[in-house]
C-alpha cells in the first residue's frame, strides 16, 4: 500500500512530517538510490528503499515516548555542527532511534519529549493543536499585573525579522524579591516562535536570567531530576494523542 514519502519518514522517527519535507526539499532524501526532491512522492513500504541522509530507514518495530528534564547546555538535534552535547547524549541507553519532539534552546532547561512515532511527534509539534507548554522564568526587575495583562493579550515581537504578535498566553506572578530586583513568572503558550518567552519579556522591558519549561500539555518535570528522563505511560500518550486536531 503506498504512502506519501514525509509521512513514512515521520512515522519512523526521523522528524515531525513538517521537518521531513524540508528534509525532502533540501535533497537529503533518497527513493531506490534516487534523490526525491518533490512533495507528495508515494512510496511502497514494503518493497522501496528510502535513505536519509545515506542511511536506510527502518521500519520503527518498538514505539518509544521519553520524556527528559533537560538540563542546560545540551541542544536539541541529534547533530551539532560546533560539537556541543546533544539531549541524545542523554538517553544513550535507548537501543531504538528517536528524535526530540520540538526543540528547547541551548541555555532553556525542562521538559522535553523524545519519540520515534511519527503521529504523536506530530500531535505535538503542529501549530493546530495548540500544546501547551509551561515556563518559569526568572527576570530582572519587578514584574507588575500591568505587564502580565500585557502577556497574556499578546506582545509584539520580531520573528524571522517580521513584527508578530503573539497569541493569548497564561501569565502569573511566582514571587517577587525588591531587594534582589527580581521575579519569578510563570507563562503558559501553545505556540513555538523561536525563543518566543524570551522576546515576550523582552517585550515589557524584562530581561531573562532564568528559563525553565516545567510542563507539556500536562506533562511534568516536577519530579524528575536535571538529566534524567523516564518512559510515559500508555494512558499519558494516549491522551496526548486525544488531543489531535491534524489527524482527525
Amino acid at each position: 500500500m503506498e504512502e506519501r514519502l514525509q509521512k513514512f519518514l515521520a512515522e519512523n522517527g526521523i522528524a515531525s512530517r513538517r521537518k521531513c519535507e524540508e528534509l525532502i526539499s533540501q535533497g537529503l532524501v533518497k527513493v531506490n538510490g534516487k534523490v526525491v526532491t518533490e512533495l507528495g512522492t508515494k512510496i511502497n513500504p514494503d518493497k522501496d528503499i528510502v535513505e536519509y541522509n545515506n542511511q536506510k530507514v527502518k521500519k520503527v518495530s518498538k514505539k518509544v515516548y521519553i520524556l527528559l528534564n533537560k538540563p542546560i547546555g545540551y541542544v536539541t538535534t541529534a547533530k551539532d555542527q560546533f560539537g556541543r552535547d546533544s539531549v541524545l547524549d542523554l538517553v544513550k541507553d535507548i537501543k531504538e532511534r528517536i528524535v526530540p519532539v520540538g526543540r528547547l534552546d541551548m541555555y532553556t532547561s525542562g521538559a522535553l519529549l523524545l519519540s520515534n512515532d511519527g503521529e504523536f511527534i506530530n500531535t505535538i509539534t503542529h501549530p493546530s493543536n495548540e500544546i501547551e507548554k509551561t515556563y518559569n522564568v526568572t527576570v530582572a526587575g519587578i514584574i507588575t499585573n500591568e505587564d502580565i495583562e500585557k502577556l497574556e493579550k499578546g506582545v509584539e515581537i520580531e520573528v524571522d525579522g517580521e513584527k508578530y504578535t503573539t497569541k493569548k498566553a497564561k501569565a502569573k506572578i511566582l514571587k517577587t524579591d525588591e531587594e534582589k530586583n527580581l521575579s519569578r513568572v510563570q507563562i503558559t503558550i501553545h505556540e513555538g516562535k523561536n525563543r518566543e518567552i524570551r522576546k515576550m519579556c523582552e517585550a515589557i522591558g524584562k530581561k531573562v536570567l532564568a528559563l525553565h519549561r516545567s510542563k507539556i500539555a500536562n506533562l511534568s518535570v516536577k519530579d524528575l531530576r536535571l538529566g534524567k528522563w523516564r518512559y510515559l505511560t500508555e494512558k499519558e500518550v494516549s491522551d496526548i494523542l486525544k488531543l489531535s486536531k491534524t489527524n482527525k
